[in-house]
């Protein structure tokens, strides 16, 4: 089924379509569109840019380093090194096994990241989120399959950093009990 989809995808590329998905997949390298969009959002929002940043850089880079290690560990050939239909649009570029995709996982852990920091925003990095992924097929470097694991990665590995970062910080609803207030019990 993965091969099937795979190869309709690269089969049914629409020419003038090629340029954007390239680049879309260029975008993606190493996480760091996120952790620009994360500095000009918290500057256009006033609200802290290292924060921000950092946050993101954590979440997207983490989803890397992790997708790394589990690519290593599947030891799964791209596309193009297997199905010589394959016809990739990037080849000379990528390099490394194929399961899961980076790029999947860094998207949507800065995805994740983005919609914590900025709510509104998440139909929007969510949507180029998905756009990258699946670029990664269109250009003919991903399976399907590939991409879909790298997005669940990613997701679940921005879930985590977000919430180790909501448990750690003090909300600004508590109340901060005086150091000369007398204790009470």
């Amino acid at each position: 089924m993965d091969k099937t989809i795979f190869l309709w995808v690269v089969e049914h590329r629409v020419g003038w379509l090629d340029p954007m998905f390239v680049a879309l997949s260029v975008v993606g390298y190493f996480g760091l569109v996120w952790i620009a969009l994360a500095a000009m959002l918290a500057y256009l929002t006033q609200r802290s840019i290292r924060f921000s940043v950092a946050l993101t850089a954590a979440c997207v880079w983490s989803a890397d380093v992790i997708s790394l290690g589990l690519k290593a560990a599947a030891h799964r050939p791209r596309p193009f090194e297997t199905i010589p239909r394959a016809d990739p649009l990037l080849g000379g570029a990528t390099i490394g096994q194929s399961m899961p995709s980076g790029h999947a996982a860094t998207s949507f852990a800065g995805a994740v990241a983005l919609t914590y920091l900025f709510p509104r925003s998440a139909p929007y990095v969510f949507l180029l989120a998905v756009a990258i992924a699946f670029s990664r097929v269109y250009v003919g470097v991903h399976y399907p399959s590939d991409v879909l694991a790298g997005a669940a990665l990613g997701a679940c590995v921005g879930l985590v950093v977000v919430l180790v970062v909501r448990l750690r910080r003090p909300t600004s609803g508590a109340r901060r009990r005086s150091e000369g207030a007398p204790k009470t019990g």
